[in-house]
């Protein structure tokens, strides 16, 4: 069975979207490999409107676990230190943000449509950043299955399915 989605179903999906910001949203997951959350985060500082790029943050938060007696960096399963071979009862979390940034070209049809949708005011305010997509996870979901539904695809269709 397969498990992705072709270009012809994503253009299909774009047409019938409701309107300009889902658009964005599933040419953003689809043709860019977005993660849902890399979409939702993207702030209008990240668009380069003049090299023609996106910058996208990756958030996967990491756990780090260390050994409580030497410091030893530690496996989700370990039972004894590697190090100093005591027996591991407490190990010391740490949970940092493990942030990289990808730079995408992204062509000039999105770039225009990016454009516009910040010109009209679309963008949406939140603790001081300008979000392009004021939108849930929740809802993106809902948006994403919405326009496969209207566009009649038989698969199950998710924002996952175009990452590869």
């Amino acid at each position: 069975m397969k498990t992705y989605i072709e270009p012809d179903e994503i253009t299909m999906m774009e047409k019938v979207a409701s309107n300009l910001r889902d658009k964005i949203l599933i040419r953003l997951l689809f043709r860019l490999g977005c993660r849902v959350s890399e979409a939702l985060a993207l702030k209008v500082e990240d668009i380069d409107f003049a090299h023609g790029t996106v910058t996208i943050v990756h958030l996967k938060h990491r756990v780090n676990l260390s050994c409580a007696s030497c410091g030893a960096r530690l496996g989700m399963s370990h039972t004894f230190c590697p190090k100093c071979g005591g027996k591991v009862g407490k190990a010391q979390t740490e949970q940092r943000e493990h942030r990289r940034q990808r730079v995408l070209p992204v062509d000039s049809e999105i770039l225009s449509m990016l454009k516009e949708y910040v010109q009209r005011g679309g963008p949406v305010s939140r603790e001081g950043k300008r979000l392009i997509f004021g939108v849930n996870r929740h809802r993106a979901w809902q948006i994403v299955k919405e326009c496969a539904e209207k566009a009649k695809l038989p698969k199950l269709v998710n924002p996952e399915t175009g990452r590869v």
